[in-house]
């Protein structure tokens, strides 16, 4: 890697983590330079705007997340247990998130629902990427007779995404991991009871 690309990506890494924890908002020029310890001069070689450092930091954040949501999916016997690890990953979100601060998409989305439309817009994208994973998990089980192919599958998404972001919300604020427990807990024996083709088969 060339030294102007390696200065880019360190740019984009520390800033991510600034992102995620403090918000677009609560993060100014100079923190960034503080974080990377590089000059404004030498920012604005690499990057137009903190919009445009804001917008690649939080795919990269994302990116983390995703590449640990695949790792904590492989070896993963059922498809049961391949949208149980969309939890698993923030199972310990209080002292070890899959990326600093959280996750991504919750704290951009709640930030900017009335704000910078950029980064909403970014949000919007991983949710849509979140749902297209599950649906695929979903389907390859349906296909695979795992699961009952008369699942609404459309409201499935909301309720576990909704459950996810909330047990994530509620540990942050409260910083006690026991509501990504519960979330856990109910989304397990949501998918067990109703979306199994034989229901009265517990999954190990």
């Amino acid at each position: 890697m060339k030294k102007g690309e390696h200065t880019r990506d360190r740019i984009i890494q520390l800033s991510a983590a600034l992102f995620n924890k403090h918000g677009y908002s609560g993060v100014s020029m100079n923190e960034i330079t503080q974080s990377t310890g590089i000059q404004k001069g030498g920012i604005y070689r690499h990057f137009a705007s903190k919009d445009e450092i804001a917008l690649e930091a939080y795919d990269f954040a994302v990116s983390v997340v995703k590449e640990k949501l695949q790792a904590a999916m492989e070896g993963k016997v059922s498809h049961y247990e391949k949208l149980i690890a969309f939890f698993e990953v923030y199972g310990n979100v209080v002292d070890n998130p899959p990326f600093a601060g959280g996750c991504p998409m919750l704290n951009t989305a709640v930030e900017n629902d009335d704000g910078n439309p950029l980064m909403l817009d970014k949000a919007r994208h991983t949710l849509c990427a979140w749902k297209q994973m599950m649906k695929d998990i979903l389907h390859e089980g349906i296909e695979a007779g795992e699961f009952r192919p008369d699942i609404e599958a459309q409201s499935l998404f909301s309720f576990m995404i909704a459950s996810l972001e909330g047990g994530i919300m509620l540990s942050k604020l409260e910083g006690k991991n026991e509501h990504m427990g519960y979330a856990t807990e109910h989304i397990s024996a949501y998918l067990k009871h109703y979306l199994l083709k034989n229901s009265s088969d517990p999954v190990e």
